[in-house]
């Protein structure tokens, strides 16, 4: 697994959301470009993350002032990329080494569940790739089409 830098601010946001939600977690990504944070929780922690009927991600939302996504680790490098496209049911997760002697990850995603799976502008694909190569060096994370096969 590839090191992980946190800086002051992940530290902080990662405080907080443990803080709010009593969910521990052990990487955070600020996705500007989405205007959200990614919060990768620890195995077992998803529902304190979630709290019933939504209420302790609505309340850390709020209080942190972006939008919030979490994704459940998972030291299985197959299971976790399939819980970075939750709830998008996928069929398979392939992982391969490339030329390069980097990994892929080909996913193979139910037919109408591909949109949910790369997100609005590819929102979804962007948090799979960049999750996946920060907890497991995994460099490419690709939805398998019928254009690829």
């Amino acid at each position: 697994m590839g090191e992980i830098v946190l800086n002051e601010q992940s530290l902080q946001l990662m405080k907080q959301f443990e803080d709010i939600t009593g969910a521990g977690s052990r990487d955070c990504i600020v996705d500007e470009r989405n205007e959200r944070l990614i919060f990768v929780i620890n195995p077992g922690d998803m529902g304190r993350a979630i709290g019933k009927q939504g209420t302790s991600i609505k309340k850390a939302s709020e209080d942190l002032g972006k939008k919030i996504e979490v994704v459940e680790f998972s030291n299985d490098a197959e299971q976790f990329i399939k819980n970075c496209f939750l709830p998008a049911r996928v069929v398979s997760v392939q992982i391969e080494e490339n030329d390069e002697g980097e990994y892929v990850a080909n996913v193979d995603v139910e037919e109408e569940d591909r949109g949910i799976a790369i997100g609005k502008g590819g929102k979804n694909i962007f948090k799979a790739n960049k999750l996946a190569e920060r907890q497991h060096d995994i460099v490419s994370v690709q939805i398998i089409t019928d254009e690829n096969l």
